[in-house]
């Protein structure tokens, strides 16, 4: 039996060595990380049990120099909390799939949804393996099978690009609720040097995959980082706001922040001018507790804001027009920003509060030849559909449809409230006097007095006190007590389910 074990030790050796120790000093002079450091930064320290350690290719000949096929999985704690982990290997065959590979993160995949467990992914390789996927038998072997494309959100799913990644992590990461990309890496389909090859286009990894891409253009990343550690960091801070499947709420997160705590520094921060700019991450800052939040999406649609943060304690989703960006006007990106957040939110659970300071919708021909109407109304649908709860707060102005988009009365909200700055409109008294009242403007004896009086009969018309009087909103508060009446409601709201909502959007899919 001696002899057994011994055995059994030099081959778990042999698997923990990856693709040799050259390899390995290779990685580290381009200041990267192999996959099992990456996986120690992660995980709680002695936590991590490897599943298929002793795996390699099954193609005949690759035995000795696959160990692993290009994939370390297993299941591990993270703050405390199970998760099942899979990082590609990079020193063996570029972190490509193969056979063996492709069963062992299919195997982990359903071990998540089974046990309910978060699923991570440390992702960098090149795609799948040309030997193992050349001919009808192999694509056939190893294409998504139907169950994984169909895991209708059971557990969170993140995904961190560490490395220039090509098919299955490029697949996995569009499909994941949380997405961080290391700066310097490519994500795409294919690689430069293929694409070159097969349509004779000549582009650069940065400008076909780079983070900047996918920042301002795709919205295929949520964040970025400079470093792996920055990136791992961010996949375990997303984490600590969700739960670990869907049938639990997000955990409670108590702290020494008070509930009755008045935020009177608004009124410092919010022009009362409607046409001047505030930064609302000031506004949010002063809303939640201790002042943090993690942003999503940062640069994508960078007129909406979306956020998660907490108050109470409680995990709450916030979507929130940015004055800083184009007025806080929502184009087509900032539409998709938003379905994509509501669906996140109501898939796992996490009440929604929206901050409207909105003029409407960004229309030009060329939002036009990009579906805007489609883009507007899937938020729409999104939000009809959602069913956690859902606080509204109209800060300054919500005007037009948008103010159905940001969960206006109509819109299923828990509350809807306004503060008594604010203006809501089928479009703003400026426009709306020039387009119904122009040309008696321009034959008037008086053009601006007349102006002045119509657009104080406008503005009069558009204060929240109006849609008070006639139960149209539920309240106009003081914009100091703003936090104790998101606190209050947050509270009434998830009393007799907690944040639990039918998961409606679970079904969704991750990408639009």
């Amino acid at each position: 039996m001696e002899n057994i074990v011994e055995e059994l030790k030099n081959r778990r050796v042999f698997a923990e060595r990856m693709g040799g120790q050259h390899k390995i000093d290779a990685l580290h002079a381009k200041g990267k990380k192999t996959a099992r450091e990456r996986i120690a930064l992660l995980v709680d320290e002695g936590t991590f049990l490897e599943l298929g350690k002793l795996t390699s290719s099954d193609i005949p000949g690759l035995e000795e120099k696959s160990p692993g096929d290009g994939v370390i999985c297993g299941v591990a704690r993270v703050d405390g909390r199970p998760v099942v982990v899979q990082a590609g290997d990079k020193t063996v065959f570029a972190g490509t799939e193969g056979a063996v590979h492709i069963r062992k993160t299919k195997a982990a995949h359903a071990y998540a949804l089974k046990r309910g467990l978060p699923l991570v992914n440390l992702s960098e390789g090149g795609g799948l393996r040309m030997p193992d996927g050349m001919g009808s038998d192999g694509i056939s072997d190893k294409l998504f099978p139907q169950e994984m494309l169909m895991h209708h959100r059971e557990v969170p799913m993140v995904t961190a690009i560490l490395g220039d990644s090509f098919g299955g992590p490029t697949w996995l990461a569009v499909s994941s609720d949380f997405v961080t990309q290391l700066n310097g890496t490519c994500m795409g389909v294919a690689g430069p040097r293929m694409l070159e090859i097969a349509t004779g286009e000549k582009i650069t990894e940065n400008q076909l995959g780079g983070v900047e891409i996918h920042h301002k253009h795709t919205g295929q990343i949520d964040q970025s980082a400079d470093s792996e550690e920055e990136c791992i960091d961010q996949l375990k801070l997303f984490l600590s706001y969700l739960p670990s499947h869907s049938e639990e709420e997000p955990p409670l997160c108590h702290n020494e922040d008070s509930l009755e705590r008045r935020v009177d520094q608004l009124l410092s921060i919010v022009p009362e001018k409607q046409n001047r700019a505030y930064n609302m991450k000031k506004v949010l800052k002063e809303l939640v507790d201790n002042g943090e939040f993690f942003e999503l999406k940062p640069e994508f649609g960078p007129a909406l804001l979306t956020v998660l943060s907490r108050i109470g304690g409680r995990t709450v989703g916030i979507i929130a027009n940015q004055p800083m960006k184009y007025a806080g006007a929502a184009g087509v990106q900032e539409c998709e920003k938003a379905t994509d957040f509501i669906c996140m939110c109501d898939s796992f659970h996490i009440p929604l509060i929206f901050l409207h300071d909105i003029p409407g919708f960004r229309v030009s021909s060329e939002a036009e030849k990009r579906k805007i109407p489609t883009k507007i109304m899937m938020w729409n649908q999104a939000l009809a559909q959602s069913t956690v709860p859902k606080l509204s707060v109209v800060i300054r102005k919500s005007v037009g449809a948008a103010y159905g988009n940001m969960c206006g009365p109509t819109m299923g909200a828990d509350f809807v409230v306004a503060w008594p700055s604010a203006e809501i409109n089928f479009t703003g008294p400026e426009v709306g006097v020039n387009v119904v009242y122009g040309r008696e403007l321009m034959q008037s004896e008086n053009p601006k007095q007349d102006r002045e009086k119509l657009l104080e009969k406008w503005s009069f018309d558009s204060s929240p006190y109006k849609a008070a009087a006639k139960h149209l909103i539920d309240d106009v508060i003081d914009p100091g007590e703003t936090r104790v009446f998101l606190a209050r409601t947050l509270e009434l709201a998830c009393y007799k389910n907690g944040s639990k909502s039918n998961r409606n959007l679970a079904n969704w899919p991750t990408g639009f």
